[in-house]
């Protein structure tokens, strides 16, 4: 068991190593931003210790990890998001003036996706942490430490790879895989930053505005957002890297391969859109006149905050913590259901899954039809996730209802504990949404001064809504199991051991 633990600290070690190169990333902008070179050591720290955990895992007489099975990778995905939240904690402490408790939830924040920010005021903030929260939100919606060590150890990292959430082995080579991902992931980067430079943001917020909308984050370097800007063509460029973001790569994949058949026949792209089509013109001529001077303006902004919660990206173009805005009773409860919701399986965003939903109106459909057919026929469905094809089944669909009740119970619970503490229900519905699924729209509740116990919970929907509870539950349920064999094993051995009179 001893060796077993070891071989997952050893393969947490090569994540440390990453980590610490990509803690040094910030430090670039020393050469745009010389002034910044008083704020990089939180940076250097970070790093440094990324570097000694690596030597202590060299330390590990192992040879060779071996393989990760899916047990051991559940185990090594919660003990690495564990470690590196607290270590990408440390710039926004030791730089940022963050208390600890402060630090963990802007880095779990940044990790796990979500946007949800405990700086008051973005604009007095060092430029070096600004792109610091840009790349946490940018690293943790690929999976970037997870996919490099997928390209370093490749199929001896399946475990991993399954129990971190990936579903979308491109190509039968795991490391092939990541690969791809990678390069999709870059090309989309480049081709955004040059869209929103073209249409008049400047260089640094087109990149972290690009990084943060394909990582579905939604940090910004703006207090008001992406509504400060009051920019039509970039609030349609970042529309666009959203999408993109919430869709799962086997589906870039199969689009910049040219397989049209898979792209078309794939239920999540056009349920997504679906939703946001009816959404925005359903709610836009219900709002026009009564919270918007224009059909336009409506469109416009109700548009935009549709996709940025079924995203689960949490950009703003309005103020969604004024009350006039959540007064607005079905646009609020709109954005609470799409949040919930989610984007793709193995994109960037978090939520239930667009997947998941397709595969619940794949039971319907099919239960109707059974129901009109004749007795005793015989129908087999095919999904397409990606390019890949599978067969409609009822463990589809016993997943795909497990994951959405404990994002039901995890919801009426967060809630629940953040009315407690003296918020109002529509707040701390939305609140706890938000963080849950990692988006990021604030009704105001999350600040700087809000309760510990209440920024714990978010802090903790947050984390749990990235993995989707189990692979947390079966980590729980495996370290569990292996302490009381630890406890039997010492037991035996105190029995059989002679006494000493």
């Amino acid at each position: 068991m001893l060796r077993r633990y070891l071989k997952i600290y050893k393969a947490f070690s090569i994540l440390a190593l990453q980590f610490s190169a990509i803690a040094l990333f910030p430090v670039v902008l020393c050469f745009f931003y010389p002034e910044e070179v008083t704020n990089v050591y939180g940076f250097v720290l970070t790093a440094s210790i990324c570097v000694i955990l690596y030597a202590l895992g060299r330390l590990v007489r192992e040879e060779d990890i071996g393989t990760i099975n899916y047990k051991d990778g559940a185990v090594l995905t919660v003990f690495s998001w564990l470690l590196i939240a607290f270590l990408a904690s440390i710039p926004h402490l030791t730089v940022g003036g963050l208390t600890f408790s402060q630090a963990i939830f802007e880095s779990v924040s940044g990790l796990t996706t979500t946007g949800l920010t405990m700086y008051s005021d973005v604009t007095k903030v060092s430029r070096l942490i600004l792109f610091w929260r840009s790349l946490t939100q940018y690293v943790g919606g690929a999976g970037f430490a997870l996919l490099m060590l997928a390209m370093v150890i490749g199929p001896k990292g399946l475990g991993f790879y399954k129990a971190e959430g990936r579903m979308d082995n491109l190509v039968p080579n795991i490391r092939r895989s990541a690969q791809i991902i990678i390069l999709i992931y870059f090309a989309y980067t480049l081709a955004g930053t040059i869209a929103l430079r073209l249409v008049g943001l400047s260089m640094f917020d087109a990149l972290n505005h690009t990084m943060t909308a394909l990582a579905t984050g939604g940090f910004s370097t703006r207090n008001g957002s992406v509504g400060e800007f009051n920019n039509l063509a970039a609030e349609i460029v970042i529309i666009v890297l959203m999408f993109l973001g919430a869709t799962g790569f086997g589906v870039h994949y199969a689009f910049w391969k040219g397989n049209w058949r898979a792209v078309l026949r794939n239920g999540e792209p056009w349920l997504m859109v679906v939703s946001i089509t009816v959404g925005s013109v359903v709610l836009s001529l219900y709002g026009t006149g009564r919270y918007f001077k224009n059909l336009g303006s409506a469109f416009r902004h109700v548009t935009f905050q549709l996709v940025s919660a079924i995203t689960g990206t949490g950009f703003q173009t309005l103020p969604l913590n004024e009350k006039r805005w959540l007064s607005f009773s079905p646009f609020i409860f709109l954005l609470i259901v799409f949040m919930i919701e989610g984007g793709g399986m193995d994109s960037t965003s978090g939520g239930v899954k667009q997947f998941r939903l397709w595969v619940i109106v794949n039971a319907i459909r099919d239960a109707i039809k059974n129901f009109l057919l004749p007795r005793g026929a015989i129908r087999k469905i095919i999904l397409f996730k990606g390019e890949q094809q599978m067969e409609f089944s009822v463990e589809n669909v016993r997943e795909a209802l497990l994951v959405l009740s404990l994002y039901i119970l995890t919801f009426i619970i967060g809630s629940t504990i953040l009315m407690l503490h003296g918020y109002d229900m529509v707040s701390s519905m939305f609140e706890f949404a938000s963080a849950m699924d990692g988006v990021g729209l604030s009704a105001g509740v999350t600040s700087p001064n809000m309760p510990l116990t209440a920024m714990w919970t978010l802090t903790l929907g947050m984390f749990t809504g990235r993995f989707e509870f189990l692979i947390i539950i079966y980590c729980v349920a495996k370290l569990v199991e292996d302490i009381k064999l630890v406890g039997k094993s010492t037991t035996r051995k105190n029995r059989a051991a002679p006494r000493k009179d």
